[in-house]
């Protein structure tokens, strides 16, 4: 164990770090600007954002996305909303707030500077997106509307309904394709990122495969942005659309990248329960429900009666009387795992008894049905047309579902990684959450790096690359093109007796099993044990259907799925390593008396970042300690 490489955080009072970074960040001049070619993997609101507005500041920029469209990334499918510290609704909020409540939120295991930062640029997002045109949601007096998430006790969060992410995606969208119109950006639809080049130890470029053609390819670049989001699907079931997947920063960390505290997944309490074997992906239902849905489930045991049959007086509010400061409103963490203990002692609801009750009978009471519809109506009909129930008439049905990651690729700063040139941005980085992830705060993060963080860190980079430009006929990147190419053959010719499909079921209810919303030593050292019989098996019995020369989405699928195969290694080893309970990583051997997340701050205030040692040699894990100098490192409580 050792201590990584310097975080770059600059010194001075926190309030002044950004700015200080800013003044004293180096500059790039716009003649210059025009000689830099920038590589953006992924498109969704921190790529998009990224590009285009790199584009605006007169950058080359190429820009890949294995969608047919920037407009189909993950990020249009975020539901409730954005934070913003604007306090427009004078209820107390503040950029420290904000930044107090993220501090927190993620358990104290989150850089204070990083944080601060991003509470800082909020304010400027929402200033953005509204000149673009983002359809938010308004008051009768038409000032921007804003409602509660979990983890604080104001209305901080801007939102288009239940269509937030889309609508925000739109808004970059627009902006990306006013660059390409221009020719600063160029994009790449349609094109997979299978690996990362390195000239003399620095990023500079990506080996693709074109999904239409099958044709594998390099691009030479001065930096590389990875924009690729996180790796919820090595649990196969999650709320992430089914392409979303590791390998671009996987392939990163085999290149010598530092991941980054790879076992902090969150667990969202509210998604449409799993109704069988034959789902292949979750349906998020927002967090922003639950300001005007309250959770519950019934008093006694087995208790089958249908849900309005059921009296007030048997039901068991279980978050209001656990956390009355925050009742329905408490972290995903906590939501999520305060569920799992009902349900655990079989008062669940539903087939199986794994679903919990979210009730609007009060709220549409209270503030009618137009009112509801208003908010969440899009919602309403989604879960309509899942499941066949009204959530007007009678209770959604929820339970907990993988939904984010907060792990990623080591970044300091200046969202660049170890490898100098690589950059970071969004999901795919482990910077600003800690933990755990408060609702509302991914969009945020993914607008703030891309408009806001990297088009004034990049700088820091690229003033000292001028006339360093690589080449793609370089003999560094027909060695990765030549290893693209030997390990898609190998795919193809392995034509086992194992749909692909089949390994990744087995391996995502394995990690969710021992990985999942509760973790042990026991369960965690059975998986590292398993996990490396199922991916000698899948190279000796999967089924790769097709060819490499062509449109084949089963050789993606199988690419995915043998890198998912590795990283749930890593995953459970960095588990395993932290003898800690702190956010959605709850070890039941860290609890406290009242089944609480009990951290370790002496052994583990500190970021685990892991380095790539070659195909079956451990990990190393190197340590960045965490140092809090404006906040009091307290045992968290929302009660």
């Amino acid at each position: 164990m050792a201590t990584i490489c310097d975080s770059k955080i600059p010194a001075g009072p926190l309030e002044k770090k950004w700015s200080k970074h800013q003044a004293e960040s180096k500059l790039v001049s716009p003649a210059n600007k025009r000689k830099f070619e920038i590589l953006v993997v992924g498109s969704g609101l921190a790529g998009a954002s990224a590009a285009a507005t790199l584009g605006e500041l007169g950058y080359h920029v190429k820009c890949f996305c294995y969608q047919d469209s920037p407009r189909r990334a993950h990020s249009i499918a975020a539901q409730g909303g954005i934070n913003a510290a604007k306090n427009y609704q004078n209820d107390g909020d503040s950029v420290f707030r904000l930044f107090y409540d993220t501090i927190k939120g993620g358990d104290f295991r989150s850089r204070e500077a990083n944080v601060y930062r991003l509470a800082e640029i909020s304010n400027l997002i929402i200033d953005q997106c509204a000149a673009q045109g983002v359809p938010f949601a308004r008051e009768y007096s038409g000032l921007l509307a804003n409602r509660s998430f979990g983890g604080a006790q104001v209305s901080r969060t801007f939102y288009a309904r239940g269509q937030t992410g889309q609508q925000l995606l739109l808004g970059a969208y627009q902006a990306l394709e006013r660059q390409i119109s221009l020719n600063a950006v160029k994009m790449f639809p349609r094109t997979e990122m299978l690996d990362l080049v390195l000239v003399d130890n620095h990023a500079k470029g990506i080996v693709v495969r074109d999904l239409v053609t099958g044709e594998i390819s390099s691009h030479a670049g001065d930096a590389v942005i990875l924009a690729t989001g996180g790796y919820g699907n090595v649990f196969y079931l999650s709320t992430n659309a089914r392409g979303c997947n590791v390998t671009a920063t996987y392939r990163a960390f085999k290149r010598g990248a530092l991941f980054a505290n790879p076992c902090f997944t969150q667990i969202h309490p509210t998604c449409i329960p799993v109704s069988g074997s034959y789902q292949s992906k979750l349906t998020l239902m927002s967090e922003s429900l639950r300001n005007d849905g309250r959770v519950w489930v019934p008093k006694r045991k087995g208790d089958n009666r249908p849900p309005r049959e059921i009296p007030d007086s048997e039901r068991d509010y279980y978050l209001e009387r656990k956390y009355p400061s925050f009742g329905n409103l408490a972290p995903r963490d906590i939501a999520s795992r305060s569920a799992k203990e009902v349900c655990d002692e079989g008062r669940g609801v539903g087939p199986g008894g794994l679903g919990v009750y979210l009730d609007f009978a009060e709220s549409i009471g209270r503030l009618g049905e137009k009112t509801i519809r208003e908010r969440y109506g899009n919602l309403f009909e989604m879960y309509h047309n899942i499941t066949g129930e009204d959530a007007y008439q009678r209770p959604m049905r929820i339970y907990p579902a993988v939904h984010y990651t907060m792990g990623g690729l080591w970044v300091d700063y200046n969202l660049m990684s170890n490898i100098p040139g690589l950059h970071v941005l969004g999901e795919a980085n482990f910077s600003d959450h800690g933990a755990n992830r408060l609702g509302a705060s991914a969009l945020m993060q993914g607008l703030a790096d891309g408009y806001f963080v990297i088009p004034y860190t990049l700088g820091n980079y690229l003033a000292n690359q001028s006339g360093k430009k690589a080449s793609v006929e370089r003999p560094e990147f027909k060695a990765v093109e030549e290893q693209a190419r030997q390990r898609v053959t190998k795919l193809l010719s392995i034509r086992g007796k194992r749909t692909v499909t089949s390994f990744h079921r087995e391996l995502g209810l394995l990690v969710w099993e021992n990985c999942g919303m509760a973790r042990s030593a026991e369960g965690l050292q059975a998986a590292l044990g398993e996990i490396p019989q199922l991916r000698e098996e899948f190279w000796h019995n999967a089924n790769v259907l097709g060819e490499g020369n062509d449109l084949n989405q089963s050789l993606e699928h199988a690419g995915r799925v043998a890198d998912f195969l590795e990283f749930a290694e890593l995953m459970c080893l960095d588990a395993l390593d932290r003898n800690e309970s702190c956010g959605g990583h709850f070890r039941v051997e860290h609890a406290t008396e009242d089944g609480e997340a009990l951290r370790n701050d002496d052994d583990y205030c500190h970021v685990s970042a892991w380095e790539y040692n070659g195909s079956g040699k451990q990990p190393t894990r190197h340590i960045e300690p965490l140092i809090f100098d404006n906040v009091k490192l307290a045992q968290r409580s929302y009660k």
